[in-house]
């Protein structure tokens, strides 16, 4: 995940028409909208406690949301192959991989996002791991939990997950100083036909944009490859979010992009990164911000799915270090 605090805007957007929704058939399911009266940002949610043992990311000690902490990083961000860096962020990665399949396994109509986010957090936490969403930029729970329309960066409530709902859960866990990062939308009991697809072509495109990947090829080709398996379907790629450097930093260079791009640079051993493509029911892959400044909504409110990886590039290929 990339989170990023957006300006929210004051409302739904002008032209949002359910009835256009209904139109374009994006299938059965429940609109995913801001409670009213708005709550504007997060301040009034509690976060919840971490054991002061437990090792945090510079950002979660300061608790600074103005600190600008994608700026804080040096180098290239490569890992060097063979050392304990490397084992360290391989160890992360299976973490992180292993918190997203007992997330996965929670998921069932009539359990809340809260809940699931809490039972994430206890995992996080008896693994001597820190949920790195936490704090960040003031981000007030331990994962993102995106249902139905919600591309990106939902936060965990207290809405029962219901029948037919797909929801992205996307997990980032902190352990012995570098990070682990990877997401999974899951179905909830009996979805409909389009929303299979949706799910089923965004791991598709997920795992294109895995075979563009190894050592000497450019960046720019996981957006092309991506591009290519979405462009002839009833979908499209949102741009909004992009894929990032991974490691002792939350989110670095190199960013990403799932759609096509002249990103310059090439992929080299030891290159860490996350990619992340979100998918979009129909042809407007356009989102808006609720008021609460994160969650991230598709403007006609279609469905959305997100999937995501972890690469570490080698000398001879790529190592897929979330699956």
């Amino acid at each position: 995940m990339r989170l990023s605090n957006i300006a929210a805007e004051s409302g739904p957007p002008a032209f949002f028409n359910l009835s256009r929704l209904e139109a374009e058939d994006f299938g059965t399911y429940n609109v995913i909208l801001p409670e009213e009266p708005f709550v504007w940002g997060v301040s009034h949610i509690i976060r919840r406690p971490v054991p002061s043992h437990i090792v945090r990311p510079k950002y979660a000690v300061q608790n600074d949301p103005s600190i600008d902490h994608e700026q804080q990083y040096e180098g290239d961000g490569r890992i060097n192959l063979g050392s304990i860096d490397e084992k360290r962020v391989r160890a992360a990665a299976t973490l992180a991989k292993n918190v997203r399949q007992y997330a996965g396994s929670l998921v069932q109509p009539g359990v809340t996002t809260n809940s699931i986010d809490a039972a994430i957090h206890n995992f996080i936490i008896a693994h001597e791991a820190y949920p790195s969403p936490l704090l960040y930029k003031g981000f007030p729970r331990s994962c993102c939990t995106s249902v139905n329309n919600v591309v990106s960066h939902g936060i965990p409530d207290d809405r029962p997950l219901e029948d037919g709902d797909i929801v992205n859960i996307d997990v980032t866990i902190f352990l012995d100083g570098y990070h682990g990062d990877t997401s999974s939308t899951f179905l909830v009991g009996d979805v409909d036909e389009p929303g299979r697809d949706l799910v089923q072509m965004t791991n598709t495109a997920l795992e294109a944009g895995i075979n563009a990947c190894g050592p000497g090829r450019p960046f720019n080709g996981i957006g092309r490859a991506i591009h290519e398996i979405v462009r002839n379907t009833c979908h499209s790629v949102c741009p909004a979010f992009a894929g990032h450097g991974i490691g002792t930093v939350f989110h670095r260079p190199p960013w990403i992009y799932h759609t096509l791009n002249e990103e310059p640079g090439v992929m080299l051993p030891g290159h860490c990164f996350t990619i992340e493509p979100s998918l979009i029911q129909g042809s407007n892959p356009s989102v808006w911000i609720f008021p609460d400044g994160w969650t991230a909504s598709t403007e006609n409110c279609a469905r959305s799915a997100q999937a995501e990886h972890m690469i570490l590039i080698t000398e001879t290929g790529v190592d897929v270090l979330t699956q």
